[in-house]
This record gives structure tokens, C-alpha cells and sequence, in this order.
């Protein structure tokens, strides 16, 4: 019983640091939560997986609603994109009772490699654009594009950190509507919210700015969270025991989380997103090749 008790502890803990850079971040908290049950309390993959799927929902439901009010979130932009990420979950969800564990370390690893260049190029010329107004980006200036002008994703929010108001449009919409399918795959496929896909997206690919990126992958990550749980639930894959305590740590730390992403500049905020995601690839791709650590 008190081995029991330690341990909902020691997952209520790590669940609540994972919430709060989830939340602060877009992610969801499951890039932080498999790792730290797989890695350090030795839990099996899909059971981790399946207590992610659940914080991601937690995660969803505790920030979504702050970012809403506050106008961050991009709902119009969440709802079209949602549709494929949600087919591209129910898809990984299955695929994940046929891919082996060690293999879906592997590809946990890779999949978050893959996007940090992006990430850091980013960060580098916003570094060296620093006489330039925070939240400004190269395809500022431009018309959005077609896809963009008809559905009208055209949107703007006050940024408190700069103390004024952030207007911007979205680009190259099929391209980022095909990551997010890939997103939603990854998150079915992995147990994450797939937010890091889809801030990468958002940000990088149609040219949101960091902080509506953050807050309009908060919106969707538990629509597509929840488009795969009803799979893992059937196969068994999650534990109250390990569920439970991950859902309430998340969601107390995504609630810190939204409260620092309006003091945070986004720069800052895109800076420790590529340091956790350069972190965890790498502590995931040696767990899949057997290397301890």
C-alpha cells in the first residue's frame, strides 16, 4: 500500500511539472509525461501512453478555456485543422497495437528531431531581428493565401508582454492541414497530444505567431486526444492507477502554464520549447536502442 501511495505521488509530481510546460508550450504535457514514466519509473510504453492520452484531455480542458477568453486561441483555424488530426489519430491508435515498443521510442525520437531545425532556424533569426517589434514575422507583409483568405483565418490578440495588439495572417494552408494529419498520427500512434507537430505547423509551416500557435494547439490537442482514447481504453492500455494521478497533476500545472505564457515573450517561449524537445529525443532514441542512462 505505501509502495502504492509513493508512487501515484512521484507521477502526481512529474504530472504537474509536465502540465505546467505542456500547457505553456502547446504540448500537452504527454512529451513530458511518457518520457519521465517510461524512462525513470519504468513503465511499460503503452501504459504510459494511454495515462498520457488521458492528461492530454486534462490539459486541453484546463488551459483551452483561458486561452479562448483571452483571444489567443485561433477556434476557427482549431476547428478546420482538427478534422485531420482526429482522422490521423484514430489511424495511429491502431497502429499502435502492431508496432513494437522499442520501435515506438524510436520513432517518439525521431518525429521530435525532425522538428527542430525549423524550430531553431526560427529562433535564430528572431535573435537576430531584434531591433525589429517582437511578433512580427517574415510573411507579415504578405496576403494570406487563398485557402486562408476564403475561410477567413485572419485573426488578431492584445500581447500583454508588448503591450500592444498582434494582427497576423496564415500561409500555405495544405501544407500545414498535411502535418497536422501526421500530427494526429503520431498522437495515436505515441500516446502524445502531438502539440509539438502542431505548433511547428502553426508557427513555422503558416506563419502564426508563437503565442496563438501555443494556444490554438491547447485547443486542439484534446479533440484529438480523445479521438484515439476510446481505442486505448478497449485494448486495456490505461491504468487508473497511473491515469488518475497524471490527469490531476497535468491539469493543476496546465493552469500555472497559461498564466505564464501571457508574461513570457514569445521568443522565450520558443527557446525552451527547442531545449525540451532536444532533451527528450535524445534520452527516447537511446531508450529504443537499449542504451541506459
Amino acid at each position: 500500500m505505501t509502495q502504492i501511495l509513493a508512487q501515484f505521488l512521484i507521477i502526481l509530481v512529474v504530472a504537474f511539472v509536465a502540465g505546467t510546460i505542456g500547457s505553456l508550450l502547446g504540448l500537452g504535457g504527454g512529451i513530458i509525461v511518457i518520457p519521465a514514466l517510461t524512462l525513470f519509473l519504468h513503465i511499460d510504453f503503452r501504459l504510459a501512453a494511454g495515462a498520457s492520452i488521458v492528461s492530454i484531455i486534462a490539459t486541453s480542458s484546463g488551459s483551452a478555456a483561458t486561452y479562448v477568453k483571452d483571444r489567443l486561441s485561433n477556434i476557427r483555424v482549431g476547428m478546420f485543422l482538427e478534422i485531420l488530426t482526429s482522422v490521423g489519430a484514430v489511424c495511429g491508435a491502431f497502429l499502435a497495437g502492431l508496432v513494437t515498443g522499442s520501435a515506438l521510442y524510436v520513432v517518439f525520437a525521431l518525429v521530435l528531431m525532425y522538428s527542430l531545425y525549423p524550430m531553431g532556424k526560427k529562433i535564430a533569426l528572431e535573435l537576430g531581428w531584434r531591433v525589429q517589434p517582437f511578433g512580427r514575422h517574415k510573411a507579415d507583409n504578405a496576403a494570406p493565401d487563398a485557402f486562408a483568405a476564403k475561410l477567413g483565418f485572419s485573426s488578431s490578440y492584445y500581447d500583454p508582454a508588448v503591450k500592444r495588439e498582434i494582427s497576423y495572417d496564415l500561409h500555405h494552408v495544405p501544407a500545414g492541414a498535411t502535418i497536422m494529419y501526421f500530427a494526429g498520427l503520431a498522437s495515436g500512434l505515441l500516446g502524445i497530444g502531438s502539440g509539438v507537430f502542431k505548433v511547428v505547423a502553426l508557427d513555422t509551416a503558416m506563419g502564426m505567431p508563437m503565442k496563438a500557435s501555443t494556444a490554438t494547439s491547447n485547443f486542439m490537442i484534446g479533440v484529438t486526444a480523445a479521438a484515439s482514447a476510446g481505442i486505448y481504453f478497449l485494448r486495456g492500455d490505461i491504468d487508473p492507477l497511473i491515469a488518475a494521478p497524471v490527469a490531476l497533476g497535468v491539469l493543476g500545472g496546465s493552469m500555472i502554464g497559461t498564466r505564464l505564457l501571457a508574461r513570457l515573450a514569445g521568443v522565450s517561449i520558443r527557446i525552451i520549447f527547442f531545449i525540451v524537445l532536444a532533451i527528450i529525443s535524445i534520452q527516447m532514441i537511446l531508450k529504443g536502442f537499449g542504451v541506459s542512462l
